[in-house]
Formats: structure tokens, C-alpha cells, sequence
């Protein structure tokens, strides 16, 4: 990397000083030598530089937590804009690298205009360019909307956002909090889901951020013939259908390599989204987690679902949907935290997104979860179905308990549960399974689970490439 004046270097390569300085930070997460210095140091506390990570052109910023603890003016502000709007021109990632006190207050109002005039160009740039966000240390106030304006944001252990600190939250509330309980990895990784990737260590963050980048930046192609042959992919269900099991080996076991870059992992984990690799294609994937909550949507795993949609689809990031839901989660607090509301989010979100987007349905769809999960109604590519798979408005025994509620309260108690049973088995006949799916139309085609990578390696291969030609707003 290009060393910025001012700056020297020791005989290991890094720099003498802070660790904290940008251009440190900077050559930490791109490519060895591929720098090229734009704005540096000097009074204002934000570098930007062109740079590549994996061999893919990328431009990137870092705030100057040595200088006033990286605060914001004008300048500070300008520097931004600059870099997300180079970026922009560029059709590239633009990378932020944040340690951050918030606005300068010595700069009043001058301050938050640059800082506001910095939020609208990361609102111009969304749903054109990834955007993602590295918090390395404090992002307060004003820079704590900095990130939360991305598409991504990757935190580690030293890192901390929030809009007020610890000291006003006492004097305003009482409430009695630090830093790290305030805004920490555990309350944005698992609380409030600002975060949607947490690491231990700075160098992982790079890493991570890095990884991602590599997945936006290098698609690739998909090679319908690298997905034949056979995955045991039913053995990673339990023979019990109605035993909960962990989603994630599946979605493993269909990606390639298995490798898998989980977003959000901690929060609504009763939805799995992420991106990895099928068939050499970069894809986005979402599934229901039987492990948590019986995999039912609820309103936060329906807004997260729809944060990620909307991304995927901004960039032209297929989808792949794995489906086993028994519906959305009832409830008076459900209703009161705004499970509408919440899920029209992820209704809109299918039924608006131009990528191809495939819907594996393993186990069972039921009801109103049936359609968010990018049902054939909400325009799906292709719908598949394992052959146990049931489709219904409810579970076959609900469904009996509520249809034939008169005709097993008159049956004799000895011969209730063998006419339940027989009701069950002809429920799931008529109703259920996915025969009935079939001949709507609304399944495509029963596959075998050990052919299932291939099925829908052709399914994404055949279908026309689009992109959404929208923002990706923070739902």
C-alpha cells in the first residue's frame, strides 16, 4: 500500500503508532499493494482509498479514531461522500471502516449538515452498489446511523454503537448500563439485530468483510453439471415429522463446499438468511428453522427475511427458499408487535423482487406462511416439493379437529381415536401432501432429496437474470 505522508513504517510493515490509524486499518482489509491513495489524513479525520480485495475493485473509508476520536464535520462528511460517490461511478462496494465519537460539537450545526448531507448519499447509493459497514470501536450518535444506513454491518468485540451513551441514558432514564451492554455484539448481534455479522477480533471482521465482498463482487457462473450426482440431504431430516431439527446442515449440504456466510445469526433465529455458492453461482438463501420456534415466522424473522430479499434482489442475487413452516406464530404479543405490519414486509418483498428465486418445500407449508415464503402466487421461478411435503392451510389432525369437531364429539369414546385417525389420513389425502398442489399447479414438480442441488441448479440456470431497480431502506 501506498504509505500516506506523514506515516512510516516499521520493519514488520506496520505502521509505528496507533493501531488505530486509517491507513493501518485499510491495508488490513485489502489485497496486499493494491491501494491507491485519494484523501488522506492531514486535519480531517477520515482517509478513502481505491483498492481491491480478492482481485475485485473496491473503494473504501476509515474514520481516524487518533484524531478527535474520528468526529464528524463537514469535512469528515465530504470525504465520505466523496468516496460512496466514486464508488457509484465506479459500480463498485464501497467499504466503511468505522471508530467514530459522532458529530464534532465544536462544529454545532455545520457538523450534523455534513453528517446529513453524508446519510442522503448513502440513501442515493442504496440498492446501486453494496455498501457495507466494519464498526471496529465506538460508532455513536450521528455515526452510529452512519452504518446502520448499509446493507451490511460487521462488528467485532471492541465495537460499539448507539446514539446516546451510557452517561446520558443514566441521567435521562436512570437506567444503569455500559458501553458494551448498551451497544455492544450482544445486543445488536442477538437483541436488536443492527448487527448482521459479530467476530471476535478485528482481523476476523476484515476477514469476514472480505469474504462477503468476494460473494458480491465475483458472482461467478452456474455449472449445472458441477451439482449432479447424489447429496443425503433426507438424512439430515429427522424420521419423525414432527421432531424439530437445526436447518443449517441442509442449507450447508446444498451450497457448495458447504460454505455458508450466515447473516443475523443470533437474531430471529427462527429464519436462516445468508449468502454461499450453488454451482459456482453466488446465491441468497432463506429458510425456516425448525429448531427454533418450530420454524414458525413471527414478526422479526419476517422482517429480516424481507431486509434480505430486498438486498439480494437490488443486486441481482438469486434466491433459493427452503420451506418447512407451520405457519405464523399466534399470539397477543405477536399481534401487538405488529406480525401485519411486519409480514406484508416479506409478502412485498417476493412479490416485488426480479431474481430468479426457487422455493424447495421439505417438510410442510401451511397457511398464511405458506404464501410469504415465496409461494408460485407470489411469482416464484420454480416450486419443488420433497415427496413427504404437505401443503395445506393447517396441519392434517388441526385441520380434522376443526372441520369434524361435531362428528368426533357424537362418535363413542372407544372409537373417537380410530375415526380421528382415518379423518387425519383422508385430510392429508385431499387436502394435504402435494398431490392437490401438483394439480393446482402451485408445486412444480415432486423431487428426490438427493437430487435437489441439481434440480435447482437448472431451475436458476434457465431462468431470465433480473435485478430490482430499488433502494434497500433498513426495514
Amino acid at each position: 500500500m501506498t504509505v500516506l505522508a506523514g506515516h512510516s513504517l516499521d520493519e514488520s510493515g506496520i505502521h509505528e503508532g496507533d493501531f488505530r490509524d486509517p491507513e493501518h486499518r485499510l491495508a488490513q482489509l485489502l489485497d496486499p499493494g493494491s491501494a491507491t491513495e485519494l484523501r488522506a489524513g492531514g486535519t480531517t479525520a477520515v482517509t478513502y482509498t481505491r483498492g481491491r480485495v480478492n482481485g475485485a475493485p473496491i473503494v473504501a473509508y476509515c474514520t481516524d479514531a487518533t484524531n478527535r476520536g474520528g468526529s464528524l464535520g463537514s469535512a469528515e462528511a465530504d470525504r465520505i461522500i466523496d468516496a460512496i460517490e466514486l464508488a457509484v461511478r465506479l459500480r463498485v462496494p464501497v467499504i466503511g471502516l468505522w471508530h467514530s465519537g459522532g458529530a464534532k460539537l465544536a462544529d454545532g450545526v455545520e457538523s450534523m449538515d455534513g453528517v446529513g448531507r453524508m446519510f442522503a448519499a448513502m440513501t442515493r447509493a442504496s440498492g446501486r452498489v453494496p455498501q457495507l459497514s466494519v464498526v471496529l470501536g465506538p460508532a455513536a450518535g450521528a455515526a452510529a446511523y452512519g452504518p446502520a444506513l448499509t446493507d451490511l454491518v460487521i462488528m467485532s468485540t471492541a465495537g460499539r454503537v448507539f446514539v446516546t451513551g451510557p452517561d446520558v441514558v443514566r441521567s435521562v432514564t436512570g437506567e444503569q448500563i455500559d458501553q458494551e451492554g448498551l451497544g455492544g455484539v450482544e445486543a445488536h448481534g442477538r437483541k436488536s439485530g443492527v448487527v448482521h455479522v459479530t467476530v471476535e477480533t478485528e482481523a476476523q471482521a476484515y476477514e469476514r468483510a472480505r469474504a462477503i465482498t468476494t460473494l458480491l463482487t465475483r458472482p461467478g457462473l452456474l455449472d449445472v453439471r458441477s451439482a449432479a450426482g447424489e447429496t443425503p440431504l433426507r438424512e439430515l431430516l429427522p424420521e419423525n415429522p414432527k421432531r424439530a431439527y437445526d436447518v443449517k446442515p441442509v442449507v450447508r449440504a446444498l451450497l457448495d463446499d458447504g460454505a455458508f456466510e450466515e447473516l443475523q445469526a443470533k437474531w430471529a433465529a427462527n429464519i436462516v438468511v445468508g449468502l454461499g455458492r450453488l454451482a459456482g453461482r453466488t446465491i441468497g438463501v432463506i429458510a425456516n428453522n425448525p429448531l427454533r420456534k418450530g420454524g414458525c415466522l413471527d414478526s422479526l424473522s419476517a422482517e429480516k427475511a424481507s431486509r434480505f430479499v430486498r438486498m439480494c434482489d437490488s443486486f441481482g442475487v438469486p434466491l433459493l427458499v427452503l420451506v418447512d413452516v407451520p405457519g405464523y406464530l399466534p399470539g397477543v404479543g405477536q399481534e401487538w408487535g405488529g406480525v401485519v405490519r411486519r409480514g406484508a414486509k416479506l409478502l412485498h418483498a417476493f412479490a416485488e423482487a426480479a431474481v430468479p428465486r426457487v422455493t424447495l418445500i421439505t417438510r410442510k407449508s401451511y397457511g398464511g406462511a405458506y404464501i410469504a415464503m415465496n409461494s408460485r402466487s407470489l411469482g416464484a421461478t420454480r416450486v419443488f416439493a420433497w415427496p413427504e411435503a404437505e401443503v395445506a392451510v393447517m396441519g392434517a389432525e388441526a385441520a380434522v379437529a376443526v372441520l369434524h369437531r361435531k362428528r368426533l364429539a357424537a362418535t363413542p369414546e372407544d372409537e373417537r381415536e380410530q375415526l380421528r385417525a382415518e379423518l387425519v389420513v383422508e385430510q392429508q389425502r385431499t387436502a394435504g401432501g402435494v398431490d392437490r398442489a401438483l394439480a393446482l399447479g402451485v408445486v412444480d414438480e415432486v423431487i428426490e432429496p438427493a437430487h435437489s442441488r441439481r434440480h435447482i441448479a437448472e431451475a436458476l440456470a434457465t431462468a431470465p437474470a433480473g435485478r430490482g431497480h430499488h433502494g434497500n431502506i433498513p426495514l
